[in-house]
Parts: structure tokens; C-alpha cells; sequence
């Protein structure tokens, strides 16, 4: 009776041993996959080069000086974004569909943290009303995860405008719409029929935020759209959302 506990309890602490090795592993593996982006990331953020001002020799439709290094490793580099008191200091990519970035950084090698992308359905050189711009959220706070600060009211009011450069244009982003949503709504809706369809989808947007906004945003105005997870509403299908207008400053 003895010896059949003793060997019961020597199996219990070999499950339990192997259990611990094998979290600690996990999490190693995890905190691991963090780094290396974070360096990857890193070694982006020191090739973008940010322009001042209006560079007088550049022709309408030629690419932007401060992309050349980074366009040197990928010419999948549409775009920069910069959200001041969050890690989103980002180079943007694209490719021909909504999958490839989801699984790899901007070297295209795998990683759990994708990339930052837009919607293949952009185009930077001729834009459409609706530019969309996806991300993960990152348990570390990388990626899109910084967009959860402007679910408070405090770092809304005090984070009102970012940066978001294309190949061609600099803009200052100014926030006009945060809400949680799931796929359903379709946010993502990058080009319309006829002003009148764009003006309501405005108006939807407007009414699903959960701060009301004086900043003016009408159908003559380009809007950028910043989506990732969100598991308030739905686990899978759930998203945080945060909406643009855009000024361009040269």
C-alpha cells in the first residue's frame, strides 16, 4: 500500500515537473519572440530618416528621401507611423492581400507580431477617402497595443493628433472617432460609390465613438483607420478602432 503511494506520488511530482519545464519553456519562448522584435523593430526605427520640410527637388509622385534605407531592405514600405507615449514608432508595410504581414515583420520573416500593414486595397500615390491600417496587440505593448491608451479619456485629450507618413506625403493625424466593434461594421471600408454613401459612413463612425469630437471631418477630408483586436465584444471578431482625419504638413 505503501510503495503504490510512493510511486503515485513520484508519477504526480514527474507530471508536475514536466508541466513547470514546459510553461517556464513557453514563456522563455515568448519573452524570446519579444526581443528579437523589439531589435528588429529597433533596427527600422534608426533607418527612417524624418524630413523636415518640403524638399523644393522632388517631383510630385517620386519617393520620399527618408524611405530610402528601409525601401533598400523592403520595397513592401508604403509608410511610417509615430504615436507619441506609446511604442507605435512603426514602419508600415503593404502586399497584393490581408495575410502575408500578419506573420512577418517587415523582413519578412516569421514572427507571432506581424507587422504593421495597410489594406491592400490602398494605394499611397492615388488614396482613397478610407486608408486602413491593421496591427496586433501585443502583450507586451508593441504593435497595435499602444492604441488601447485612448480607450482613457486622459490620454485621448492629451494625445490628440500623431504622426503618419507615406512614401509621398507627411501628415498630422487628428483623432476623431475610438470604439470597440467587432467584424461586423464594416469599418474597413476603404473606397465609396458616391459622396453621399461616404458621408453616411461618417456619420456612422461618429455615432460609434465613445468621445464626441468637435474636429470637422466632411467628405472632402481623407480619414486614416487604425485597427487590432479586441476581445471586449467578441474573442475572435472583436476590434478597437481608431479613426484620423488627415492635414497634410508637406
Amino acid at each position: 500500500m505503501k510503495r503504490g503511494k510512493r510511486v503515485w506520488q513520484r508519477m504526480l511530482t514527474i507530471v508536475c515537473l514536466g508541466v513547470f519545464i514546459y510553461s517556464g519553456s513557453a514563456i522563455g519562448l515568448e519573452l524570446f519572440g519579444y526581443y528579437q522584435n523589439r531589435q528588429v523593430l529597433a533596427k527600422a526605427q534608426s533607418m527612417y530618416g524624418h524630413e523636415q520640410g518640403m524638399n523644393e527637388n522632388r517631383e510630385p509622385g517620386t519617393i520620399r528621401t527618408s524611405f530610402d534605407e528601409l525601401r533598400k531592405v523592403n520595397d513592401d514600405i508604403v509608410g511610417w507611423i509615430n504615436m507619441k507615449d506609446t511604442m507605435i514608432q512603426y514602419p508600415i508595410v503593404q502586399s497584393r492581400d490581408n495575410a502575408f504581414y500578419l506573420t512577418r515583420n517587415y523582413l519578412k520573416n516569421d514572427t507571432r507580431a506581424g507587422s504593421i500593414f495597410m489594406d491592400y486595397r490602398n494605394d499611397v500615390l492615388h488614396e482613397s477617402p478610407n486608408t486602413v491600417v491593421y496591427g496586433h496587440r501585443m502583450r507586451d505593448g508593441s504593435m497595435f497595443a499602444g492604441l488601447t491608451n485612448y480607450l482613457k479619456k486622459d490620454f485621448f485629450d492629451g494625445h490628440r493628433t500623431f504622426q503618419y507618413d507615406t512614401l509621398y506625403q507627411s501628415y498630422e493625424a487628428e483623432i476623431f472617432a475610438v470604439y470597440e466593434t467587432t467584424v461586423d461594421f464594416d469599418y474597413i471600408q476603404t473606397d465609396f460609390q458616391d459622396l453621399g454613401e461616404y458621408a453616411h459612413y461618417l456619420q456612422a463612425v461618429r455615432k460609434k465613438s465613445i468621445y464626441q469630437t468637435k474636429t470637422d471631418v466632411s467628405t472632402d477630408d481623407l480619414i486614416l483607420t487604425l485597427s487590432t483586436c479586441d476581445h471586449v465584444l467578441a474573442p475572435k471578431n472583436g476590434r478597437l478602432v481608431v479613426q484620423a482625419k488627415l492635414k497634410k504638413v508637406y
